[in-house]
């Protein structure tokens, strides 16, 4: 039977939940132990799948086509298991649910609540599908307080109290500011933010504090006096260089220690740290100097919106035994700047996925300098639908290419996917579909022309990567591309939908549909990541 640790928070939004709930898994695996994350969300949306970037940050996609939260992407790099459908959900999916039950007469009558219906969903989400492990982490967005939450705090509570005595863990992150005026570091938004937790039935058994500086012991005492918490499960939790220093971090302050002693695990197997240290050592005095990579992306005043890119490519940049600096160029402002005083001191460029008409002539323009010029490049979904557009106007001679999701007007070389296959299943939609949950979403399989370079990075054939998109290349436009010099070098099995495209002869030049910086780990770096990175290594010593 699994244990159960609930990661809380309070105080503020964005103290790290995600990270926290991460590196506690980690340590729980270095121990040897099995585990298995969770995120509850209690916002409305079903999933966030048609939330916007700039307030939800990407979307994370998981291999059976679930939109998620981007703690996901946090949960699998930190601990290499993969999430599914079943590790996350929101109260837009309960409520979903419930009603669907109610409108079927699931209920026979009754008169439908949110005790207990309401949190009989979240117990049994809480405890479904675990697996063999011996912890879920489940973290619970938000912070305390928030009215949204009050449901999932209830059946956290209610959970608590059905399992066995010393099952469960409560973890609180909460914050400890500096006043600067004041010079010192205050507790009290901390005992206030417990005062709430426990004000709804929850004791916190371990406060994670997030704090600039390191806190004084007589801080530590207050702070476990006031919040009836041991002060050994007082832990301190400073801000780090890398979010991959952070297991290592907790591990010095003792956070897995007092998660074990609380479920009374007596003589723990050892942690074992060696490969998190060795990650930390080659991002923090990498052998070969630093890459300028380009990220020309229409969100990019958001880094979160291309938080698994970001990771991705630090993830290539170990591989490589190099620093990545990434440089965030907004491709709405490149449309009108000279891209050669822009990307000059660029040793790489990477356009990434989005949606909407908005900036794709300054992802264009990218494209087009990175060809022209010999740069490396590096397209991911509209990225590689952009450099596809660029190929068709600039090399086959299609003027007028574009895509039909720009609106009409152009030849659109890229349109809408109306069918497509998922297993034995045929999948259609039109314009009139809803927007969410409707794309071509999760996992599949790409079938690699030999001898081509993705093929070569790959050292396969046959992959399997996570895709999510609306539009599709035109298959019909392959052979007049191809003879401009656009080689369609990865399709679907059957043959239909094109996954890549390159240009022979290029330093390097590769775009696919799919999102391959949702597979990459710090200790399993993506191939296409660890092979652009490289080829940036490359670019650099040339000029």
């Amino acid at each position: 039977m699994p244990r159960y640790i609930f990661i809380t928070g309070g105080v503020v939004s964005s103290l790290g939940k995600g990270l926290a709930s991460a590196a506690l898994g980690a340590l729980l695996q270095s121990r040897g132990y099995k585990v298995r994350l969770r995120k509850l969300d209690p916002y409305l949306n079903v999933d966030p799948g048609t939330m916007s970037p700039y307030q939800h940050g990407e979307v994370y996609v998981t291999d059976d086509g679930a939109e998620t939260d981007l703690d996901l992407g946090h949960y699998e790099r930190f601990t290499g298991v993969s999430a599914a459908q079943t590790d996350n959900i929101t109260t837009g999916r309960i409520y979903s649910d419930i009603i669907a039950k109610e409108r079927r007469g699931d209920y026979l009558g009754a008169t439908v609540q949110v005790i207990p219906h309401v949190t009989n969903e979240i117990k049994d989400f809480i405890g479904s599908d675990a697996g063999n492990v011996d912890f879920v982490l489940c973290e619970v967005g938000g912070t305390v307080g928030d009215i949204e939450g009050l449901p999932f705090f209830e059946a956290l509570r209610q959970f608590s109290q059905e399992q066995p005595r010393n099952n469960t863990c409560f973890l609180h992150v909460t914050l400890l500011p500096f006043i600067k005026a004041a010079g010192e570091m205050k507790t009290k938004p901390t005992q206030h933010s417990v005062k709430e937790l426990r004000s709804i039935g929850i004791q916190p058994d371990i406060l994670l504090c997030r704090a600039d500086r390191p806190i004084d012991v007589s801080d530590r005492q207050k702070i476990a006096r006031f919040t009836n918490v041991r002060e050994t499960s007082v832990i301190q939790g400073l801000d780090a260089r890398s979010i991959y220093d952070v297991p290592l971090a907790y591990y010095e302050e003792g956070l897995d220690r007092e998660v074990l002693a609380h479920f009374d695990i007596e003589n723990p197997p050892p942690a074992d740290l060696s490969k998190w240290k060795e990650i930390s050592d080659t991002l923090h005095n990498p052998e070969n100097g630093t890459v300028n990579i380009a990220v020309v992306g229409k969100y990019t005043v958001l880094p979160d919106a291309y938080k698994s890119i970001t990771e991705a490519l630090v993830h290539g940049g170990i591989a490589n035994d190099v620093k990545v600096k990434i440089n965030w160029l907004e491709a709405e402002e490149f449309e009108t700047s000279e891209a050669v005083d822009v990307m000059k001191d660029m040793n790489a460029i990477l356009v990434p996925g989005g949606f909407g008409e908005r900036g794709s002539e300054g992802k264009i323009k990218a494209v087009r300098y990175a060809r022209e010029n010999n740069v490396p490049y590096f397209g991911i979904c509209l990225g590689m639908q952009m450099a596809v557009v660029e190929a068709a106007r600039n090399l086959a001679g299609i003027k007028n290419a574009s895509s039909s999701e720009f609106g009409e007007g152009g030849e659109n070389v890229v349109g809408l996917m109306t069918e497509w296959t998922k297993g034995n299943e045929r999948l259609e939609r039109t314009k009139e579909t809803d927007l969410g949950g409707t794309m071509r979403l999760g996992a599949y399989e790409a079938i690699l022309e030999k001898g081509s370079l993705v093929a070569e990075e790959y050292d396969a054939v046959n992959i399997s990567e996570r895709h999510r998109h609306r539009y599709e290349v035109n298959i019909d436009y392959r052979e007049r591309l191809e003879k401009a010099g656009l080689k369609f070098s990865g399709l679907s099995p059957d043959g239909v939908l094109p996954e890549i495209v390159e240009i022979p002869g290029h330093p390097w030049f590769i775009g696919v549909q799919y999102h391959p910086e949702l597979k990459s780990r710090p200790f399993d770096p993506h191939p296409l990541f660890k092979g652009f990175i490289g080829a940036a290594v490359t670019q650099s010593r040339l000029v």
